[in-house]
């Protein structure tokens, strides 16, 4: 990488790598490394701006190679294939040089100028720092569309976030290491950290003026980020207890079935027949399906139990 004023020093504090993974319609990359870079230089950090590009981003890397060879500090990782968001984190954290992680979108989100007080806040007493897009002043259905997202992140969760789907977040590297993540599950990075006790800080940032036209997504898209949010839902909740999930499940089919097969033994006694009675096959359905997925949480019972030991569930944040 080259030396410069700007460059991560490998004997200063006060260094940052900005990732900035290439996932899905990407804007102008020069223009955001020149427009983030500013501020940072002002602010007085050493950075480095590390962009990792899908495979089908392969022909956004030459201009960045030109803004290295001019002796900017920017550092290009193509991937071998499509990793997603999480993935391209995780081949970033491996190779960046500085402790202090600055992620950013390939599109515009909050104005540049809030960048350095975010990495102010991260310190002894804030692992993660969150920017939350505020005052809002994009299009209604956009607002709507972060209020319902957020109104069932909060039911999964219980953690009062307001736009954890921003992407602009400083953190300790660290995390990316020892938070599970897996899937699409960056975009909920801020409640595994949380799950993971560590400590997690919301700043408002001013909304950058690209980031107001309204968007719509694919009903693919829609029905995704609901299964995703299903998974963090069971994630947090059961991952070390899945029997109560899957045992009050499983016993409320069994119970279903139970008393279907109570009434129709009772109808039979009184002499009704059960020939051409669907109702019965729904009892034995239910009744069997509910002992199946019993069964299923006492196998995940018995897989934490035999996993405990490698990872506890607990971390200490300070030693006195």
């Amino acid at each position: 990488m080259p030396s410069g004023p700007a460059a991560v020093a490998s004997n200063d504090r006060r260094t940052v790598s900005v990732v900035v993974p290439v996932v899905e319609r990407p804007e102008d990359l020069c223009d955001i490394y020149h427009e983030f870079a500013a501020p940072l230089r002002d602010a007085e950090w050493g950075f480095e701006f590390v962009f990792v590009l899908e495979p089908w981003a392969r022909q956004l890397r030459d201009p960045l190679e030109q803004l290295a060879k001019r002796g900017e500090p920017v550092r290009v990782l193509q991937a071998s294939r499509d990793l997603g968001e999480t993935g391209q984190l995780k081949l970033a954290a491996a190779s960046c040089r500085a402790e202090l992680l600055l992620t950013l979108p390939a599109y515009h989100r909050v104005q540049a100028d809030c960048v350095a007080s975010l990495l102010d806040h991260v310190g002894p007493s804030t692992d993660l720092v969150i920017a939350r897009r505020w005052p809002r002043k994009d299009s209604w259905f956009n607002r709507l569309q972060s209020r319902v997202f957020h109104r069932l992140v909060g039911l999964a969760s219980e953690q009062p976030f307001h736009d954890i789907a921003c992407g602009v977040r400083a953190m300790r590297r660290h995390l990316l290491d020892e938070i599970p993540l897996y899937g699409d599950f960056a975009r909920f990075l801020p409640l595994l950290a949380v799950q993971e006790g560590f400590q997690v800080k919301e700043v408002d940032c001013a909304q950058h003026p690209r980031d107001r036209q309204t968007r719509v997504y694919s009903p693919g898209t829609y029905i995704r980020r609901v299964i995703d949010l299903l998974g963090v839902f069971f994630l947090l909740r059961f991952t070390y207890k899945p029997l109560r999930f899957f045992g009050l499940f499983g016993s409320g089919l069994s119970l279903v079935g139970g008393g279907i097969l109570i009434v129709l033994l009772i109808q039979r006694l009184m002499g009704r027949g059960l020939a051409d009675r669907p109702l019965l096959l729904l009892g034995i359905l239910l009744f069997t399906l509910g002992f199946q997925v019993v069964a299923l949480g006492l196998i995940g019972e018995l897989i934490v139990h035999l996993n405990a030991p490698k990872k506890p569930g607990y971390r200490v944040r300070e030693r006195v």
